[in-house]
């Protein structure tokens, strides 16, 4: 069986036994860790539900990266500057793939016994009342408001005096000096 499963920021396809190296996870050498965010499992080419997946993993290793050289540099301007990274990385080691998440099973376990008869449908969202219509009359008509049919002619205006402006430099024609 596989799973992708998502753990900082990145994605990785695991199947029991593989090792992977992900961004630094809390615990250490030993500590067993599950990893609950599940995007796809499947076994062969059949996909399963991934509702109440985990990966259960274990950490192998605390380790950091290769360094990364990061060096800035202005040219004519005696700047130079030169730092260094080493990423902190977790290896982890898959144990298994499909066990079903500690929240499930504690709800699973206090959740009491029910006839599907009984169950109640959950409750419905209410919906945002819809704005007030707002009628010409009302507006108060002043200088300052314009009419929401006028505006069409305000926009060719401002198109219009944009067109008319003075071309680009690299459009202007030159004259030969004498």
């Amino acid at each position: 069986m596989f799973a992708i499963v998502r753990t900082g920021g990145k994605q990785y396809r695991v199947s029991p036994g593989d090792k992977i190296v992900v961004e630094k996870l809390a615990g250490e050498a030993g500590d067993s860790v599950t990893l609950g965010d599940v995007l796809l499992a499947g076994e062969g080419s059949d996909l399963k539900g991934t509702d109440g997946l985990t990966v259960a993993a274990e950490i192998i290793a605390q380790a950091k990266g290769e360094k990364v050289v990061v060096f800035k540099k202005r040219r004519r301007h005696n700047y130079r500057r030169k730092n260094g990274h080493r990423q902190q990385h977790t290896i982890l080691r898959i144990v298994s793939v499909g066990g079903q998440s500690e929240q499930k099973k504690a709800a699973d376990a206090t959740a009491p016994a029910t006839d599907g008869d009984t169950k109640k449908a959950p409750k419905k969202a209410k919906a945002a009342p819809a704005p007030a219509e707002i009628d010409e009359s009302q507006v108060a008509s002043s200088e300052g408001v314009v009419p929401a049919d006028a505006g069409t002619e305000a926009t060719q205006d401002a198109t219009n005096s944009t067109q008319d402006a003075a071309p680009a430099k690299g459009k202007a024609k030159k004259t030969p000096k004498a």
